[in-house]
């Protein structure tokens, strides 16, 4: 029986993907994301990213214990929530149905993610969940700060 630990922090499974599960989890995340701002509203959508990224704390804290690993590989409930922090700039954007603009929030957020740059990368180093989802919100803020600064400079 799946613990919903790990039923979580594999992001139902998704972390089971082959090649790359927290790729995978962030272009499934991407459309995810997208639909809770068109299709619902701001409050839905911050309130779904909050609860993720709490959420993700313990499942991924609770998933590791169980597996043996502080930060497994197919953990990637962190690359849900940090692709959406980096939509945040779209919330009350119009380009919130460009292209460009969602493909750039995904191409930045994985950048960041896999690069971590430091402080990004020191974030990773708190100690159990919290350093699993810190350093992709991170990642997810510092990729929305530099879509929001392609927005406002008429980039995009």
């Amino acid at each position: 029986m799946t613990r919903p630990s790990s039923l979580l922090a594999t992001a139902f499974g998704i972390g089971s993907f082959p090649k790359a599960p927290g790729t995978a989890a962030a272009l499934v995340a991407l459309p995810i994301g997208w639909a809770l701002i068109v299709f619902g509203n701001a409050a839905i959508f911050l309130a779904a990213t909050f609860a993720v990224s709490a959420v993700g704390v313990w499942a991924a804290e609770h998933h590791g214990k169980n597996v043996g690993l502080l930060d497994p590989s197919d953990c990637v409930i962190d690359e849900v929530a940090g692709q959406w922090f980096a939509l945040l700039p779209l919330l009350l954007s119009p380009h919130v149905n460009n292209p460009i603009a969602l493909t750039l929030t995904f191409l930045l957020f994985r950048f960041f993610d896999i690069v971590k740059p430091w402080p990004i990368s020191a974030l990773e180093r708190l100690p159990g969940g919290i350093g699993v989802m810190a350093d992709d919100i991170a990642a997810g803020l510092v990729s929305a700060a530099i879509l929001a600064g392609a927005i406002h400079m008429s980039w995009i």
